[in-house]
């Protein structure tokens, strides 16, 4: 374009002047803007940072006061800490005790070596009222009677149609804060400490049924071997207790061939896909006649219950059985998760190698012989099957007692014990002095020399079954003027 074309006054260089300055300024401003933004931004993440570490120990989270729905979403709420759950105990189950109003007042004797007044709860459930002219015991469980159950189907039993309805009777009182049911009958003795130490195992918050089977196969052939039998007690968690509340009426119409309460109990418990959980402490003690091999080979798990004692012999030679079990709730209160936990030793002397297998508060047996510990923890067969009398089978294996006295143990049970510290118990076992008849001819036989043993022992964590159950072994410490001492170890090496 020529010259004379251009406008007047114009100044190429000074619009350029002024677009420059412009560019500058626009940078400038952006570039603190941002500055200030981030200056802003760490300036807030210092504070919440510094509120979080050294502020209130409450964290403050992002909710209201209605939660979960409230259509005022305008003020925050500070939530608590989570407090961590309480450890189940006794006040969190709640007992189911099948009885009779005829039967109880020679029974109730069983529920009162076990049953904590105003720590324990549950009921007795009986058939009808109790006698009125007779006072109901203080240190039993209280009684309730059983809802009606007369309208219901049934093919062999009808009492055990009211005491399959326990599980449901005992739901609908509605007591608080309940973690489990345990059903038991009126004869069934429980050791309360182990039974709460087996069930913290357990989610109490799903479906657990926990048990045990009967000891002879026959019984178990012909109810089931997936049920848990009622007079050994078991478990139910409360939300299988919740469900079997309100099925039960409709299973006991389906079942109605079936003989039992716990039979009745465990296929109602199949139709929700629920398994038996099995725990070896429960003892349904389907046997006749002596139980003393069984229990002085105990399995490597808490003693949770015994049944069927009135026909079973004494526990304890020499006593009736009344008395044997209050001889053995002495040595429970003692050390409860070692009760009847079986500890294997070994001693060398002039006349042998003596094998000692050790069944705390309870029995020591000394045999003439070398046994290995796999022997050692077969039980003795001194019992029957419950139906037939016969020597077998058993769910376990046994060994017979022998012929030859001289190849049988000589046998002590525990005649008293005492703490000797916190930590530490100390047991005394005296010699079962049998008819010299049976005792061992043999010439050189220094068991005989042995009249009580002196067990030394670490009291024993509950929690150690919840981790991986060991047998544990002892030590002789010495033997001399007729008494030996005996040194239980905490672990297997």
């Amino acid at each position: 374009m020529s010259a004379q074309g251009r406008e007047p006054g114009h100044n190429p260089f000074k619009s350029l002047k002024l677009s420059i300055f412009s560019d500058k300024f626009s940078d400038i401003f952006m570039t603190s803007f941002k500055a200030t933004l981030m200056m802003i931004f760490i300036i807030t993440s210092i504070i919440i940072v510094f509120y979080s570490f050294f502020g209130s120990e409450t964290r403050w989270r992002f909710g209201y006061q209605d939660s979960p729905v409230n259509a005022n979403l305008t003020r925050p709420f500070c939530v608590e800490p989570t407090r961590p759950e309480i450890s189940t105990n006794t006040s969190h189950i709640v007992f189911g005790i099948g009885g009779s109003a005829k039967t109880w007042s020679r029974r109730q004797k069983y529920s009162q070596l076990w049953w904590r007044v105003n720590s324990t709860r549950g009921f007795v459930w009986l058939d009808e009222q109790p006698d009125r002219d007779t006072e109901w015991p203080e240190n039993s469980p209280p009684y309730k009677v059983s809802s009606d159950w007369t309208h219901f189907k049934f093919s062999s039993s009808q009492s055990a149609v009211r005491i399959a309805r326990i599980v449901s009777d005992s739901f609908r009182v509605g007591l608080p804060n309940v973690r489990w049911f345990v059903m038991g009958d009126d004869d069934t003795v429980f050791f309360l400490d182990n039974l709460v130490a087996v069930l913290k195992k357990y989610d109490h918050e799903k479906l657990f049924y926990v048990g045990g089977n009967s000891e002879s196969v026959e019984q178990d052939v012909l109810h089931s071997y997936d049920m848990a039998f009622g007079g050994g007690g078991f478990a139910l968690s409360y939300p299988l207790a919740e469900k079997l509340s309100k099925a039960m009426d409709g299973c006991l119409d389906r079942y109605s061939n079936y003989y039992g309460s716990d039979q009745r109990i465990w296929a109602c418990v199949s139709e929700f896909g629920v398994p038996l959980t099995r725990e070896p402490g429960f003892h349904q003690n389907d046997v006749r006649g002596d139980v003393y091999g069984l229990l002085a080979a105990h399995p490597v798990a808490p003693l949770v219950t015994l049944h069927h004692l009135d026909y079973l012999s004494p526990l304890f030679p020499n006593q009736t059985q009344d008395e044997s079990l209050n001889t053995l709730m002495e040595a429970y209160n003692l050390d409860p998760s070692r009760t009847l936990q079986q500890s294997v030793c070994y001693y060398k002397n002039w006349g042998g190698i003596w094998s000692i297998s050790i069944s705390w508060g309870y029995t020591i047996q000394i045999y003439n012989s070398y046994l290995l510990p796999p022997d050692l923890e077969i039980p003795l067969q001194t019992f029957k099957t419950w139906r037939s009398w016969a020597d077998g089978p058993f769910t376990f294996n046994t060994r017979p007692v022998s012929s030859d006295r001289c190849e049988n143990p000589i046998t002590y049970f525990f005649d008293w014990g005492q703490e000797v510290s916190k930590t530490e118990t100390l047991t005394s076992y005296k010699k079962y002095v049998v008819d010299s008849s049976k005792e061992c001819k043999a010439k050189v036989d220094y068991r005989r020399t042995v009249e009580k043993i002196q067990v030394f022992a670490p009291k024993m964590d509950p929690q150690e079954f919840a981790k991986v159950p060991r047998r544990q072994l002892c030590e002789i410490e010495n033997f001399k003027y007729g008494k030996m001492k005996v040194k239980i170890r905490s672990s297997v090496p």
